[in-house]
Formats: structure tokens, C-alpha cells, sequence
């Protein structure tokens, strides 16, 4: 065989099979026969690359195309397109097979339905926007998941979450079915020193009769009483007005966890900003610590949520950190710089008068969560407390329903249910309600999570004072605080979690119930938070890795609490949805964090892709779903314990996922590799990945 090394390459000759296979055979030129394949195989490469890049791109009808769609492929009603539409019998209908009758007369075919869910996103969006047409691209349709949830996040769902309190955003808030009140109206609380909201509002009131909305100025003390008062008439709480050089005022934005929330709750923030700065959005990650600076100076504490049955609760701590991780997208000058002494002064309030008030600080000198608000919370569904009730009715000898309303009222005085609503509140300024971690005695434990936090604040504290103002600050009220203090502060309070909360035997930190004078023995995801405050010694974090880690991770990640502690579920024994089988964002980011911090980065992104596989599993069967909680052991989202799930209902598109979720896979793709990227796009499942 002639070898064609040998010839001349002719203009415009072609590589062929034959023409390669005698590059090989070549005795005289087998040494360089390597180096010409490889010149080959990047030449066709590059021949192919225009054919390989190029997009088909199609032009449709929207409502017509739209409407077949739903037809043939919603076959269960539910407005989206997902892998429980079930086929019907006889027909095509829920085949998962679409034909798109195009405008240029072709017909071009949809299967499978991730891609069929990915059609009906694209024209649900264009008829939202007013289109006719559109012009669908096989790089949107055929768009692998990983890429298309994390740009629906960064592009869709954080504007999808951005709320204002101001006159454009109250139109939204006075839909809410939760500004419901005993007179109809819709209600504004401004702080008492805020003239400028008090002013605006008020002028928004006689503006907008349409709003029926009136405004009330808080008094200078707002009492647990006084709050109770408000109940018939809760309404919203005013955020930071910002007022723009030509005198136009705007509330300034912040992300709420999902589509049924219009207001600003206290830890989903933290995590929401990481996403938000993940994602580039510094401004709105900035703007959501001036609304927490906010709240600390008017309402003397980062609230639950900014609703006027919310100003007797905080939430978990993270302000510092939330601060810190914005201030790092900064620019460092002046004007930043007197930004973050301003949040010093008020994380230095909030730790002072709150979180080390007479209320929280207990006879242990570690802190509890507590609420003082007065019977049940009102932002509970409606039925919730019926159980108990009935329990109390019969040893009153009385109907349920009048027990309750004379409870309320004042007429019956209960002590042990005053101090089960006191526990059930304070719970819920925990943020994990509800869980039997905390169901009953909440108010009579100090919690690992709280205190591994108010760990992590005085240690920010003390770095911001040292790295950013010197030895000591100057504050404006004329007090001086010096870093040094903060550190003897965390190292007091790092003593007293190892003695108290810290188990030799177990290998793990437990909540300690001060009134009885012992740990709990409740194993829960919170044991990991203090490798997130750093306060572990490396002993105890290589424990935590071997005694903690193989009970609560599950195949979706980490669960919330063990299903031996959570105990069996009965009739008297409901599901808790902080506790096992499910999991949730906020846990597994600061596992994975805690983690890191201790050397155990491994494990960190082994358990980072389990969760990432659970959220892409489920956006690609369910429509692009992305929930609030999932199920740890099934991999779902079709979970619906206490309140639903929120974020799997929606009709066509999800434009806003949940917030912290969100945020936990825009965070979540930084611990893993290129390849497992790769492999996360191809839903591989983590039992091969890792071999388990």
C-alpha cells in the first residue's frame, strides 16, 4: 500500500478512512504517524465545528403552540408537564412525545419530559410578556439542567423574589391573604422616630383610597401586650425608605423565601445573600443588610419577619457574617468603611440588648431563643392548636371552640398552656418550626445551633474591630469597644458549650436543658454548626465526621434530625418538617462549610452533590421545581409535611423557586469539580459517583 505521506497533498483533497489507515501502515513514516493523526483529527474537528455550534432556531406561534401543548401533554390538569402526567390510554396524549408546527412549515418533534417542560417554560414566558410569536432555539429547548437552573436563579427567580415596602410593593402586599384583618383594612406600622416613613405612608393612604390602608404610628415601647392588641389588625412593618436626589422615595429591596411570602425574614436572608453575591448581585445583597440595620435600630432586633406579630421574635443570628460576606464585594474606602462600622454599632445592639438581655441570657451564661409574646401565634394555620384544645376543653368540661375563644380572650387563665405557647413561640424564633428537638421545652434549653452563632458573632466582631478600626472603636454614643473583649467573650462561651453541650461518649454536641440540668441526647443536623463558628477543636470535628456523620447523612444529603430521635409517627405523633426524613438548604450549606473548615472538603463536596442531584433530579422531572425541603431519603419534592412545600405549586413556570434553595445551588456548584459538573448535567445518580 502507497504510503500518502509520500505524495504531495493535493488542493482541496479530502481525509478519508483510506488515507489515514495508510498513515499508520507506513513502516518509513510510523514515527510520525501519531503527530499527522492528531493534525487530522483537529483539522475534521474544526471542519465540523460550524455544524457542531450551530443552533437551530424556529419561529411559532405562541397561544396556539402553547395550548396543544397543554392539551396533549398536561394530562393530569395540574398546569405542568411532569414525569407523574400519566399516558392515556388509546390516544397519544401524555406520550411525552410533542410535533411544533412551525411558521416556516416544518414540523419539528419535543420528547421527553424535561424538554417538554422546558417548551412550556418558553412560551408560558412569551405569552406572560405579550408575544405572539416566538423564536424557540434547540440551545434553550435541549438546555442541560445544571446550566438552566442556575441561570432561571441568577436571571428569573432572585427578580422573581425581590420585594420594596413602598407604594409599588404594598399593591402586591395588600393581596396577601395574610394582611387579612377584623375591619378590612390594610395595615402600615411605621417605628415611632420615623417621620419620613410615617409622612410617606400616610401620604400614599390618601393618595390610593383603592388601598384601603391606614397607617399607625408604633408607640416608643412596644410590649408583648401591646402586640397581642394587633392581632385583629396585623398588618406590615416598614423597611428602609431610600430618597433619591429628585425626591422620589423607594423602599429599599430585599428577596423573601418564596412566592407566598412579601415580607423579610431573618436567617433565610443570610443565605439568600450568598446566593445573590454568587450570582453578582451586590447592590441587592448590600440592600438587605441596610433593611436588617433597619430593623435593629427601630424595632431593637433583627425580626422574624417585618409583620407586626413578629416584633416579640428574632430569628438565628448570622447578621455579622451576612455583613462580612457583602463587605468582601465591596470597594474598600471611606464610605464603605463608615458602612460597616454602622453595622458594627448595630450587631453590637442587637448581641447587647437582645440575645445577652435578661430574657435569653439563662443562669448557664449561654443563651436560649425565647419569645415573650403573649397565647398563639397568629400566623399558625388555622387548626393547628385544635388537638390541644380539645385536650384542655375536656378538663374544663367544655366545647373546644369556646375553651379556645375564651383562652384567647383573657377569660380562661391556663398556665400550662401560657407556657406551651411560650415554648411553641420561642421554637419558632429558632426557625426550625417545628421539630421534636424543640417542640415542647424550647424555652428551657440553650441550643447548640444559637450559641455556635452568637460564637461566630463575637468573633466577627472582634475581627472587624481589629482588622478594620484598630485595638478599639470609637461608637457614636461614646463607647469604646475593643476587640480583645469579644475574643474573651468567645472563648467564655466556646468553655461553656464544651461543658455543657459537648458528649465525651457520643462524640457529638447535644442542646442542654438547663432546668434539668442535663443534655437532651437529640441528634440533629444543628451538632455541625460549631465546625461552621469554628469554635470545634479539630478532636471533636474528626468525631462529629465519625459518630455524627453516618447517622444523618442520607442519600439526598444531610437530614434534619435522626429517625430514632425524631421517634415513630403516630395519630398523637405527627410529622415534623424539621425533623427526619427531610432536609433543608440552610443545613446542608453550613455542613458543607463547617466541613471545609476542618479539612473534611471531601466529604464537604461528596455531600454538596447528593444535594444538588436531589434539587436537579427533581427540577427535571417536576417542571423545574425547586422546593423549600426535600425528602433526604426518596430524593423528592412531593413532600407536604405541616405546611405543604412551598415552591412546588405554581402553573406552567416557576419564576422564583425558594429563596434559600436557590442560594444553595448557586453555592453548592463551587464545592464540586469540573467533573462532577459534568456528571450532575448527565443526572448521574451520587451511588455511582462515589461507589455506594
Amino acid at each position: 500500500m502507497e504510503c500518502w505521506n509520500c505524495k504531495t497533498w493535493p488542493a482541496g483533497g479530502k481525509v478519508t478512512r483510506e488515507k489515514m489507515k495508510r498513515i499508520h501502515k507506513c513502516s518509513r513514516h510510523a514515527s510520525r504517524a501519531g503527530m499527522y493523526s492528531a493534525v487530522i483529527l483537529i483539522f475534521l474537528f474544526l471542519s465540523w465545528l460550524p455544524a457542531l455550534c450551530q443552533d437551530t432556531t424556529i419561529k411559532v406561534l405562541v397561544r396556539p403552540t402553547l395550548d396543544s401543548l397543554i392539551a396533549k401533554e398536561d394530562t393530569d390538569g395540574d398546569k405542568k408537564i411532569t414525569i407523574d402526567d400519566p399516558h392515556v390510554p388509546d390516544t397519544d396524549r401524555g406520550n411525552k412525545r410533542f410535533w411544533i408546527d412551525a411558521l416556516d412549515g416544518n414540523r419539528y418533534e419535543v420528547a421527553e419530559t424535561y424538554y417538554l417542560a422546558n417548551l412550556l417554560e418558553d412560551l408560558k414566558l412569551a405569552e406572560d410578556e405579550g408575544k405572539d410569536t416566538i423564536s424557540l432555539s434547540t440551545s434553550e429547548i435541549f438546555e442541560p439542567p445544571v446550566e438552566r437552573i442556575a441561570e432561571s436563579i441568577k436571571n428569573l427567580y432572585w427578580a422573581g423574589l425581590t420585594r420594596r415596602i413602598d407604594e409599588s410593593g404594598l399593591e402586591r402586599i395588600f393581596k396577601d391573604e395574610k394582611t387579612h384583618t377584623v375591619d378590612g383594612y390594610n395595615y402600615v406600622y411605621v417605628p415611632h422616630d420615623d417621620s419620613m416613613a410615617y409622612h410617606y405612608f400616610s401620604g400614599i393612604a390618601e393618595r390610593r383610597p383603592d388601598f384601603k390602608m391606614k397607617v399607625v404610628k408604633l408607640p416608643e415601647k412596644i410590649t408583648p401586650k401591646y402586640v397581642e392588641s394587633l392581632n385583629d389588625r396585623a398588618g406590615i412593618l416598614s423597611l428602609k425608605l431610600i430618597k433619591e436626589p429628585d425626591g422620589r422615595i423607594e423602599g429599599a429591596p430585599f428577596v423573601v423565601p418564596g412566592g407566598r411570602f412579601n415580607e423579610m425574614y431573618g436567617w433565610d436572608s443570610y443565605f439568600i445573600t450568598l446566593g445573590l453575591l454568587q450570582d453578582g448581585k451586590i447592590d441587592l445583597a448590600k440592600s438587605m443588610v441596610d433593611n436588617f440595620v433597619y430593623e435593629i435600630d427601630n424595632y431593637g432586633k433583627i425580626l422574624n419577619a417585618n409583620r407586626t406579630y413578629y416584633l416579640t421574635r428574632s430569628q438565628p443570628p448570622f447578621f455579622t457574617e451576612m455583613a462580612l460576606s457583602v463587605y468582601k464585594y465591596l470597594p474598600k474606602n471611606a464610605e464603605t468603611k463608615a458602612w460597616l462600622k454602622q453595622v458594627l454599632e448595630a450587631a453590637i445592639k442587637q448581641y447587647d440588648d437582645y440575645w445577652m438581655g435578661p430574657e435569653h441570657l439563662t443562669k448557664t451564661g449561654l443563651s436560649r431563643y425565647y419569645d415573650d409574646g403573649i397565647g398563639p401565634p397568629p400566623e399558625v394555620e388555622p387548626g393547628r392548636y385544635d388537638d390541644l384544645y380539645a385536650q384542655y376543653a375536656k378538663k374544663y368540661n367544655t366545647d373546644p371552640k369556646k375553651f379556645e375563644d375564651e383562652y384567647i380572650s383573657g377569660k380562661l387563665k391556663v398556665p400550662g398552656l401560657n407556657k406551651f405557647f411560650t415554648g411553641d413561640r420561642s421554637m419558632r424564633e429558632s426557625g426550625h418550626d417545628a421539630s421534636y428537638r424543640l417542640q415542647y421545652d424550647c424555652a428551657e434549653l440553650v441550643t447548640v445551633d444559637l450559641n455556635s452563632l452568637l460564637y461566630k458573632e463575637e468573633r466577627n466582631i472582634a475581627d472587624i474591630i481589629s482588622d478594620e478600626f484598630g485595638v478599639e472603636v470609637k461608637l457614636d454614643d461614646g463607647t469604646v469597644e475593643r476587640s480583645s473583649t469579644w475574643i474573651d467573650r468567645a472563648k467564655m462561651r466556646k468553655k461553656l458549650m464544651t461543658k455543657y453541650m459537648w458528649n465525651e461518649n457520643a462524640g457529638m454536641f447535644f442542646d442542654y436543658d438547663f432546668t434539668k440540668g442535663k443534655q437532651t441526647g437529640y441528634v440533629s443536623a444543628t451538632t455541625f454548626y460549631p465546625l461552621w463558628a469554628g469554635l470545634a477543636t479539630k478532636k471533636q470535628a474528626d468525631e462529629l465526621v465519625k459518630n455524627a456523620l453516618p447517622l444523618l447523612e442520607m442519600p439526598g444529603g444531610i437530614v434534619g434530625s435522626t429517625e430514632k430521635s425524631r421517634g415513630p409517627i403516630t395519630a398523637d405523633h405527627a410529622q415534623t418538617q424539621w425533623d427526619y426524613p427531610f432536609g433543608w438548604a440552610p443545613h446542608q450549606m453550613l455542613v458543607w462549610a463547617g466541613l471545609k473548615n476542618y479539612g473534611h472538603g471531601k466529604i464537604a463536596r461528596d455531600l454538596a452533590y447528593r444535594w444538588l442531584y436531589t434539587i436537579t433530579i427533581n427540577a427535571y422531572n417536576y417542571n423545574g421545581t425547586i422546593a423549600e425541603k426535600y425528602d433526604m431519603v426518596s430524593r423528592s419534592s412531593q413532600v407536604f409535611a405541616e405546611y405543604g412545600n412551598v415552591g412546588t405549586k405554581f402553573s406552567f413556570i416557576t419564576t422564583q423557586g425558594f429563596g434559600w434553595t436557590n442560594a444553595s445551588y448557586v453555592v453548592g456548584l463551587t464545592f464540586l469539580t469540573k467533573k462532577l459538573i459534568v456528571d450532575l448535567d448527565q443526572l448521574i445518580p451520587p451511588g455511582w459517583v462515589f461507589g455506594d
